[in-house]
């Protein structure tokens, strides 16, 4: 399979230019057999076509008709510590990028990096996915699609970000807690049994489930090539047509 290089499309509008031009001042020419009308006429209908092509597309445009607004949605990952929500999101976004949409990615930890301090109890973290959800509503605002990950261990958080939020899109990661603390590289499960880390979720903070995912994605059985398919199938399905 060869792909078509910018290089080549150019030398390809360029001859077909010239062969286009070339076959005007020919017809000219055996018409009226002068050569500098012909030659003029040429040159005239080059500029014109070029004038007259991108007044043409300006004027389609500004045209709404016949324009389907790609309408915005927000894929929230949700899910314990180390279930897989970053690179399981990761991916899907990459996949989603390929479709020329305006995406956004937003990742906990990024937003935790901007915003220090932000606290780990249940009535700080509910503020917090508050946040989160008024900057995703301010990129739908500009029509921009958002793929989300937080842990976001609490049904109530889930439930106002959803009220807050168009279209949004709830993938839950889920995954067994020996295999999250299996697949913890940071050694934070370990940091939390020991005690040094207060309202983790898992371990000493609780994660309720999901009662009304729209997608459910069991990283034990399902490899990550497998979510994704699933996880950007729905999104063209229900939201790219």
């Amino acid at each position: 399979m060869f792909r078509e290089t910018n290089r080549r499309s150019v030398v390809k509008g360029i001859t077909w230019r010239v062969l286009a031009t070339s076959t005007t001042v020919i017809i000219v020419y055996v018409f009226f057999g002068r050569l500098d009308l012909a030659i003029a006429a040429g040159i005239l209908e080059s500029v014109l076509k070029v004038a007259l092509y991108w007044a043409h597309e300006r004027a389609w445009h500004k045209l709404r008709w016949g324009k389907e607004r790609i309408s915005p949605f927000n894929l929230w990952f949700t899910g314990l510590p180390s279930s897989g929500k970053t690179t399981i999101a990761d991916a899907v976004f990459t996949e989603l990028e390929k479709l020329h949409i305006p995406i956004e990615r937003i990742d906990s930890k990024d937003i935790r990096d901007l915003i220090p301090n932000i606290g780990y109890s249940r009535k700080e973290r509910n503020q917090h996915l508050k946040r989160v959800g008024h900057l995703i509503k301010t990129l739908q605002n500009n029509s921009i699609s958002t793929v989300a990950s937080f842990i976001s261990p609490y049904r109530e958080s889930r439930k106002a970000l959803r009220n807050m939020v168009e279209n949004n899109i709830v993938v839950y990661i889920k995954a067994d807690i020996e295999t999250c603390k299996q697949r913890d590289t940071t050694g934070n499960y370990t940091r939390a049994l020991n005690g040094e880390f207060p309202n983790f979720t898992g371990v000493s903070d609780v994660y309720e489930e999901p009662k009304h995912a729209e997608i459910t994605i069991d990283t034990d059985v399902m490899t990550i090539d497998e979510a994704v398919k699933v996880i950007t199938s729905y999104v063209k399905r229900h939201y790219i047509k």
